[in-house]
């Protein structure tokens, strides 16, 4: 009988402080360099691993890390936490609800995006030499497992890059995110298919449709009936005044613990019951930005790092290192990807330039394809080589994205955001108190301006654009936007709230600044621009200071002026 003791805790605790606080310094580190903090969590598990602090140091590794089966155990445990929140984070930024509205577009590219790199890595997996197999007889269910586990992208990577290019609130942003949430859910449910044939030995049919029936049944139900039900929950919660946020986060864990417990019984991974919990709170229109934010800052600040870290505690990397199967794995992941969105925007409306902004964005593996492969290993499904191939195609491609991203938007047509606003386009003092009636205010004053619509038919469209993505970002700016078919050329318009605006942001701060955009609905290319321009004008604290501070609207057009030229997107894209 094994029983915890005062040692093991002690070790563990100290297991813990090693691990959390070399993967965060790392991290910040990492990120201080425009880079993904993915790299250094893993990269703490190397160092403090058998890759190098065994063979540097074995009797030191030995004595922190060791093959006793209680504290193995309770490390593993940790990790299991972590890889369990984080599917739930990712969940939670999925909105389902509008990537179903988003479905003609948003669907073909995903669709697409997912059946184009399947096959093609598939067919070149099976070229694959019997040496990276561990069951030859399994080929075609191996080769299978590799073209999924590369044809899914990692969604908080890419909305990570969309945010620091400031383009996340744009039509082009909504519509990478909507086609990413159709991937992850596409990709997911191809992958439980692909374990329940491994899982179950052999290829009976009859229980393979069964397991997956009762899986889609449960996420048909999830989807529809339990998001309505998770959202009136939340409601609930705010109507009584319950502490906040930390009810909502205690409500939305157990949910993901019952989704996770139902799939598990199923035979199906219990990862995927947690995206889908995720995706039922992330569609309730009662849980704040707020609440989703402390939320993500606690699974990324705590339990992501412990669970990447200790994947290279598990795996020499060094010994396992086939730079054959890592050129192998990269480049069929990252080019498959990218000639499978690039193939599905062909498809659609969206210019030339959206295409390659869609395209680059499918590239990174990131967490996902970490966590899969994961799975993979501990089913011995793969072998450590093919492992460790997936994890330097992740990072690399997950390093990748945002300087292409970044290189996809400069290429464009340079704007300047002056040819499209004015003084009489200002509203130096809003008397509104809510979003609706801020943009309402804003429509009356954008109808004023010369060959533009009535104020009620510019504030249908963008009140509708608002309902679909809200616009608020942080330090206490919101970006209301609307694309219209009857519009002549783009046009901006500011409003200044002294008391402030709940808009449900991301910080949690009243929102001050409102900047109401309306462009072409032909001209997508140059809402990203503008948008990016005034998000990038309107970050540095002094600006917004000064505006907050002047007297008129003389005054606030002055500032403006002068710092939309100071930040012209023409000096940017040089």
């Amino acid at each position: 009988m094994h029983s915890l003791t005062e040692s093991h805790i002690l070790l563990f605790l100290l297991q813990l402080f090693l691990l959390l606080g070399l993967a965060r310094g790392l991290g910040e580190l990492f990120r201080y360099f425009k880079q993904p903090s993915l790299t250094a969590e893993i990269l703490t598990g190397v160092i403090l691993g058998p890759t190098i602090l065994g063979r540097l140091a074995p009797t030191f590794y030995q004595t922190f890390f060791p093959l006793d089966t209680i504290q193995v155990n309770m490390l593993e445990t940790v990790a299991w936490l972590g890889v369990f929140f984080l599917l739930l984070v990712i969940g939670l930024e999925i909105d389902f609800a509008s990537a179903w509205r988003q479905r003609g577009d948003a669907f073909r590219i995903a669709v697409i995006g997912v059946v184009f790199p399947i096959v093609f890595i598939f067919l070149c997996s099976l070229l694959l030499p019997e040496r990276y197999l561990i069951d030859a007889q399994q080929r075609i269910l191996f080769s299978l497992f590799i073209a999924t586990a590369m044809s899914i992208t990692s969604m908080p990577v890419v909305t990570r890059a969309l945010y620091d290019l400031s383009i996340s609130k744009t039509e082009l942003g909504y519509l990478i995110i909507s086609a990413l949430s159709i991937n992850d859910i596409l990709g997911w449910l191809i992958f439980t298919v692909i374990m329940i044939i491994f899982t179950s030995g052999t290829l009976v049919v009859s229980k393979i449709m069964f397991m997956l029936l009762a899986a889609l049944i449960f996420i048909a139900i999830c989807l529809s009936i339990g998001r309505e039900w998770t959202n009136r929950v939340i409601m609930k919660i705010k109507s009584e005044q319950m502490p906040e946020p930390s009810t909502s986060l205690t409500f939305i864990c157990l949910l993901g613990l019952f989704c996770g417990a139902v799939m598990q019984a199923m035979g199906i991974n219990a990862l995927f019951g947690f995206l889908i919990a995720g995706i039922m709170a992330g569609g309730a229109k009662a849980l704040s930005e707020r609440t989703r934010h402390v939320i993500a800052q606690m699974v990324y600040a705590i339990f992501v790092p412990l669970f990447f870290a200790t994947i290279g505690l598990k795996i020499d990397f060094l010994m396992n290192f086939d730079w054959l199967i890592v050129l192998f794995i990269t480049f069929l992941s990252i080019s498959g990807k990218y000639l499978g969105a690039g193939l599905g925007a062909m498809f659609t409306r969206v210019t030339r330039e959206d295409g390659l902004s869609i395209a680059v964005a499918h590239i990174p593996g990131g967490t996902m394809e970490i966590v899969i492969g994961m799975i993979a290993l501990q089913n011995q499904l793969i072998t450590e080589k093919i492992f460790v191939g997936i994890v330097f195609s992740a990072i690399f491609s997950a390093s990748l994205v945002g300087p292409w991203l970044n290189y996809s938007i400069r290429r464009r047509k340079a704007i300047s955001v002056l040819e499209y606003f004015s003084r009489t386009a200002i509203g130096s003092e809003l008397k509104a108190t809510t979003p609706e009636m801020v943009i309402s205010e804003l429509c009356d004053l954008a109808s004023l301006q010369g060959q533009m619509p009535l104020a009620d038919q510019l504030m249908e469209a963008v009140l509708a654009r608002e309902n679909t993505m809200g616009t608020a970002l942080e330090n206490s700016m919101a970006i209301p936007h609307a694309r219209l078919s009857f519009l002549k050329r783009p046009l901006v318009l500011f409003g200044r709230s002294r008391a402030g605006i709940e808009w449900d942001s991301p910080d949690g701060k009243p929102i001050h600044f409102v900047f109401l955009i309306l462009t072409p609905e032909e001209e997508n290319d140059v809402q990203v621009q503008i948008l990016r321009a005034i998000a990038k004008t309107m970050a540095g604290s002094t600006i917004r200071e000064q505006i907050l501070k002047a007297n008129d609207v003389d005054e606030i057009w002055n500032i403006l002026q002068s710092a939309f030229t100071s930040h012209s997107i023409v000096k940017d894209f040089k």
